[in-house]
């Protein structure tokens, strides 16, 4: 078995399980947050009645994150909800905006706080829960009704997928960060080339990538169309997640003879810095040819490109520099916040090194611009401009105004843009 149907198999209380099976999977953890969480409460409450308990208080999670640094009355009545909802049923797991326990963005904020973990299956009301799949968990974003569904039972039924192999073979080049690595895949096999199947990424290169990296990696395998994303567990994983939890977890691998799909392999040496443009992620081009591309905005952040590691990347580009376009600088977490006044580069705080470069840095974690939001969110494109981001969708509307044009790119490359205007290959810049 493949690693995906190792962990479905042991979820469904299998021996074996095999692409096309029917499965109940006992989730690990379900989290939703304020846009879906709302929605999710209702149905629970209609199909199991109002005094229906959850089917385990530990393994609930709720994130406000979306829409909250707002006056739009009606967000914050979607945070209200999940607040009632966490007192009523006594969940400890509430990262409530405005208290000492918020975080920010789900997908990362459950790695940082200990939810991810290898071998186990996380539901979530997101479709970039898949993001979790760099932990070596099956972790798949699903509907309100199949999350109230979960969330009385505790389970879920599942069509067992097929898996796709994606192998990079060799050493990354110094200018090339793993969203380079997944636009190319995606710009490969299309937005619908993974349509329910499992993404697995392998190879030495995959394998020598920071946590937070693969992270981008498996965020948007739901960009192709994958039901997850997943990579096999090592000491990388195993430090970042035993620094996190003190729960104990069970890692999976292939078996030697697991069957695939689908594989394709990459020679990472000759990758080039790539650009999604507007208005589909498989859209792509290589930066360098899109050199004549004038931009209005720049853009960092989102569960995509705002982790530390983003910020460190985008920095080493951005140092000593000043960007030629509005720039905005959304943290994912606020333990990523707290990254931008500690981390250093040659001595210098990261937010020094961004505020001098004259971008405008929000210090309130959340997904922000990233899909639009009230008109006052902040970086939101409210009218026809050209934006390079970070963020992993550019559909039209996507970030604000359907008037606007979203570039998908890596930190480096929108680092490069800003301070140039126009996209940059950031070989250009970098030392």
């Amino acid at each position: 078995m493949t690693m995906t149907e190792k962990i479905l198999a042991r979820a469904a209380g299998k021996r074996a399980v095999e692409p096309g099976d029917n499965v109940w999977v006992a989730a690990d953890v379900l989290m939703t947050h304020d846009v879906c969480g709302p929605g999710t409460i209702g149905i629970f409450r209609r199909e199991f009645g109002a005094q229906a308990r959850v089917w385990d208080r530990d393994r609930v999670v709720l994130i406000p994150d979306h829409y909250i640094f707002t006056k739009d009355d009606k967000a914050h009545r979607n945070v209200d909800i999940l607040r009632e909802f966490a007192a009523d049923q006594s969940l400890p797991h509430l990262y409530d905006v405005g208290t000492p326990r918020y975080n920010g963005v789900c997908h990362i904020a459950l790695a940082e706080e200990g939810h991810n973990r290898p071998g186990e299956v996380l539901f979530g009301t997101d479709s970039h829960t898949c993001t979790a799949g760099a932990f070596n968990e099956f972790a798949t974003g699903i509907g309100n009704t199949d999350a109230a569904f979960v969330m009385g039972t505790g389970k879920l039924l599942l069509k067992v997928p097929p898996t796709m192999r994606f192998v990079f073979d060799g050493e990354v080049p110094s200018y090339i960060l793993a969203k380079d690595l997944i636009l190319q895949i995606i710009g490969d096999i299309g937005v619908d080339g993974a349509t329910y199947r499992a993404m697995e990424f392998a190879g030495d290169a995959v394998m020598r990538l920071s946590m937070e990296e693969r992270m981008t990696l498996a965020n948007m395998v739901i960009e192709a169309g994958g039901k997850n994303g997943i990579i096999a567990a090592d000491e990388t994983t195993r430090a970042y997640v035993g620094a996190r939890t003190k729960k104990s977890f069970d890692e999976v691998t292939n078996d030697p003879g697991a069957s695939f799909s689908f594989e394709r392999r990459y020679d990472a040496s000759r990758l080039e810095p790539v650009v999604a443009r507007p208005h589909s992620p498989d859209n792509r081009a290589l930066a360098r040819e899109l050199k004549d591309v004038r931009l209005t905005r720049a853009y960092i952040g989102s569960c995509t490109g705002g982790k530390l590691t983003d910020f460190v990347n985008a920095a080493q580009v951005l140092r000593g520099r000043h960007v030629a376009v509005d720039t905005f600088l959304v943290p994912s977490t606020t333990e990523v916040s707290t990254g931008l006044r500690t981390h250093t580069i040659d001595g210098r705080p990261l937010l020094d090194i961004f505020r001098d470069a004259g971008c405008q840095v929000s210090i309130e974690a959340s997904c922000a611009a990233c899909l639009g939001g009230p008109k006052d969110t902040f970086g939101r494109i409210n009218g026809p401009e050209v934006c390079i981001s970070t963020t992993n969708r550019n559909f039209p509307g996507r970030m604000g105004s359907k008037e606007g044009q979203v570039y998908l790119a890596s930190p480096y490359t929108v680092a490069a843009s800003a301070v140039t205007g126009r996209i940059t290959d950031p070989r250009e810049l970098l030392q």
